[in-house]
């Protein structure tokens, strides 16, 4: 089956990849791309934004990037690989020169003097942050109409919620005022408005982004999250911001776990038994229209209990854990601020009353659901739901602040207590013209995978992105993130990208570092002559030449495993690299290629890939949909 084809993209370049051409091809000026962004952002929905900065102070830094453009060219992306783009952060994540009033004015105490981590780490690659966007307050709900400065519109009927608590952050996106913006996301916040504004919503693993900086809501539940057109770019994004925090305590180091997600036919996707919709037709009609999309690509669709989950999720705010959020901001809302949202101190203050045996008690409980929800994985590849079971309008917000709130978390309050992954993306539309997306959901640190599989879905779920539909072009390949404890190995033949055993680096998250060429000390072998399927990488010394091979690095605490998938005389061992450094890769003991052997060496091909050239009627990678 062969991946639809997008239809030609129209408009100004929206995504990262347009972006990026037309910088590298003069076509556009990150000036423009500024000013473009400025344009937009005054004259669209107003109540999106809570702060910018000015465009005498955003000018010159994009007229920097473009001298950087000029004098480096397309190099320069290597180096600052989000140079120019202009995004939005959501007002409760520090900004420095920009006050931070979590959706409520009087909580600022004047302008931020540094950036949040993950903002500055942004910054480093080159991105230009223009202003703070409008939250639900003290990012307490899902809806998007918590906040003095107004409710956020949904891009598609200004009647309905944008969803929240990243409200703002999500409709500058959607809009097409940046191409990328920072939410947070501590019960769905990250999620529920991306899948309202059809586009993709990547909630980490926790601690995987850094939280300093951040104004919490649950401080043991908090994520950094990122909202983009297509999930590649969420995917770009997040994998630049993340990284080991000292200074923040629950900053954690990246493990990925060995999720497959290289080929749709046979992936077991979970989805929740029972359904829940609320009564919501359209809803339950756009989640079955998305089923049948999946199933004919191979996908097998597994039904999994939902009573833990839902168990899990009903303790967020029935349960003690509300008691975090008075720890955060608490005590300022009993003085009873005057633009406090009624419905937030209602929350927040309920948190005073929990004590510490519930709290214990609560604790255990969610032990136990960690445990049973952990068995799942060995039953299904990943999970599938809902991104929100319905979409209720502002006036059913302001009849009832709560029941219609309680509804969106019923796919996303579980997901940060039972420590998962989540990445939410656009699916089919409703049948009344709303968005309606779907999210993948993985356990920790499945963040990779997840980018991956999402990648490649919404091509086939909903090409046409954002309020402005706008079309996805073929998926690309993504790269991991830097691992936390990095092991380099130098690939040779099938492991190389593209190539039959490359999934074994994939699901490892491995990523691909440099294509280089070894030392002129080698030769190459097929080890069952004709047939490519074994190549042989022989130190012969002064008799050899160069050959082309591909550096990749992957935790190290997957390493093992790796090992163990190699069979002699393939072994690994010490390769030296045309620039004078060696690492470690993948070499043949000399019994492999002994004169008894069927060994043909096949160094005059320079490597692998052109010896495949060679021998086009032999299969070369794996087959997938």
């Amino acid at each position: 089956m062969h991946q639809p084809n997008a239809s030609t993209m129209t408009g100004a370049p929206r995504t990262f990849a347009e972006i990026r051409r037309s910088l590298i091809g003069s076509t556009q000026t990150v000036r423009a791309l500024m000013t473009r962004a400025l344009a937009e952002s005054a004259a669209l929905a107003p109540s999106a934004w809570i702060s910018r900065f000015p465009a005498a102070q955003l000018l010159p830094l994009a007229d920097a990037c473009d001298v950087r453009l000029r004098e480096q060219g397309a190099a320069v992306f290597d180096t600052m690989p989000l140079l120019g783009m202009p995004f939005a952060v959501k007002d409760n994540i520090d900004v420095a020169g920009l006050p931070t009033t979590a959706g409520c004015p009087s909580f600022a105490a004047g302008p931020a003097r540094t950036h949040a981590a993950v903002v500055q780490r942004l910054v480093d690659a080159g991105a230009i942050p223009i202003g703070k966007t409008n939250l639900d307050q003290f990012a307490t709900g899902l809806v998007g109409t918590r906040s003095p400065y107004g409710a956020v519109p949904n891009p598609f009927d200004a009647s309905r919620i944008s969803g929240g608590s990243s409200s703002g952050s999500a409709y500058v996106v959607a809009t097409g005022q940046v191409p990328f913006a920072l939410g947070t996301d501590t019960a769905g916040s990250g999620r529920v408005p991306a899948g309202m504004c059809n586009i993709s919503g990547l909630k980490p693993t926790k601690g995987w982004l850094s939280s300093r900086g951040i104004v919490p809501a649950c401080r043991s539940l908090d994520c950094a999250s990122v909202f983009a057109l297509a999930p590649e770019d969420a995917w770009a994004v997040a994998a630049i911001a993340a990284g080991r925090d000292a200074l923040d305590p629950f900053s954690r180091d990246a493990l990925p776990p060995r999720l497959r997600v290289d080929k749709l036919d046979g992936l077991r996707i979970g989805v929740p038994d029972p359904l829940e919709f609320f009564g919501d037709a359209l809803a339950e009609q756009a989640f079955d229209a998305a089923l049948r999309v999946l199933q004919p690509l191979g996908c097998r669709i597994v039904a999994v209990p939902f009573a833990p989950l839902a168990r899990a999720a009903s303790l967020l705010y029935q349960g003690p854990w509300v008691a975090e959020r008075y720890a955060a901001v608490g005590e300022f809302l009993a003085r009873a601020p005057h633009d406090a949202d009624p419905a937030v101190s209602a929350i927040v203050l309920g948190g005073s009353e929990p004590r510490a045996h519930q709290l214990f008690a609560a604790q255990h409980e969610i032990e136990s659901l960690r445990q049973q929800a952990a068995a799942m994985w060995s039953t299904i590849d990943v999970m599938v739901v809902p991104t929100a079971p319905t979409h209720p309008t502002v006036a059913e917000l302001q009849a009832d602040p709560f029941e219609p709130n309680r509804r969106l978390g019923h796919y996303t309050n579980f997901v940060n207590l039972l420590d998962m992954a989540a990445h939410a993306l656009p699916g089919p539309f409703r049948a009344d013209g709303l968005a309606a997306g779907i999210t993948l959901i993985g356990p920790a640190f499945s963040d990779f995978a997840l980018a991956q599989l999402a990648t490649t879905l919404v091509r086939w779920l909903q090409p046409s992105v954002g309020a402005h539909r706008h079309a996805l072009g073929p998926a690309p390949s993504i790269g991991a993130s830097a691992p936390a404890h990095p092991a380099r190995i130098v690939a040779v033949g099938a492991h190389m990208s593209g190539l039959g055993l490359n999934w074994q680096f994939q699901e490892r998250a491995a990523r691909l570092v440099r294509r280089v060429t070894t030392a002129p000390r080698y030769r190459l072998y097929s080890l069952t002559g004709t047939h490519p399927t074994r190549p042989a990488l022989v130190h012969v010394g002064s008799t050899g030449r160069a050959i082309d091979v591909e550096v990749w690095e992957m935790d190290s605490a997957h390493v093992g495993s790796f090992l163990a998938l190699v069979g002699a005389p393939l072994a690994l061992g010490t390769v030296e690299l045309a620039d004078g450094s060696s690492e470690r890769g993948f070499v043949c003991e000399p019994r492999g290629v002994a004169p008894d052997t069927p060994a043909l060496d096949i160094t005059h091909f320079g490597g692998w890939r052109a010896f495949l050239a060679d021998a086009p009627a032999l299969p070369t990678h794996r087959t997938t949909p």
